[in-house]
């Protein structure tokens, strides 16, 4: 789109990012406000279950906190799981982002909030069976416990609206339930 403000033209993609700016003013308050942060990754496994099939799922994670008071936390995980190709069906892909709020100790932390996630998975319903594709909202929580100084044990749970006008689901929702070793480290 060409659009003229006095002498000059100007080009503009009509593309907005109210979210991302919504997200950077969130994540600057709290970068802020808060006393210190933490970095925690690791892979876990469980499984997913959207419609009537349930499947392994091998779900690397990643994630960032920050302490607002000393046991208050903010927390942004991302939790990206693969379905291996082992049963009919083939292999899928489900990417799942959380903002969250949770409660932090010096041996683990909860946190839950809500969530939105990516996904083409095979799946099936009560009488067909296909592929489905597309954004889901829902909810995240997750949970960690440190063992071993830096290394600890972490179950993430979500729970997604998937489906929609789809003729595998109409109108299910997805769970995905994994748990695995996680490391964490902190940053001053």
């Amino acid at each position: 789109m060409l659009r003229k403000t006095g002498k000059q033209t100007m080009r503009t993609t009509g593309r907005q990012i109210p979210s991302a700016t919504v997200l950077a003013l969130v994540l600057s308050v709290v970068s802020t406000q808060a006393d210190a942060s933490e970095l925690s990754a690791g892979i876990s496994l469980g499984w997913i279950q959207a419609g009537t099939a349930t499947r392994l799922a091998v779900s690397p994670h990643a994630g960032i906190s920050w302490r607002i008071t000393s046991n208050i936390l903010f927390h942004v995980h991302d939790l990206f799981s693969v379905v291996p190709p082992i049963r009919i069906g083939g292999a899928g892909v489900y990417n799942s982002t959380a903002a969250a709020l949770g409660y932090g100790w010096d041996h683990g932390d909860f946190s839950a909030g809500p969530s939105i996630a990516i996904y083409f998975m095979p799946a099936c319903g009560s009488a067909l069976c296909g592929r489905v594709a597309g954004m889901a909202a829902g909810a995240h929580a997750q949970t960690s416990a440190y063992v071993a100084g830096p290394l600890g044990v972490s179950v993430s749970a979500n729970v997604d609206w998937v489906g929609g006008s789809s003729l595998v689901l109409p109108g299910y929702v997805s769970v995905l339930v994994v748990a695995g070793p996680v490391l964490r480290w902190s940053v001053k």
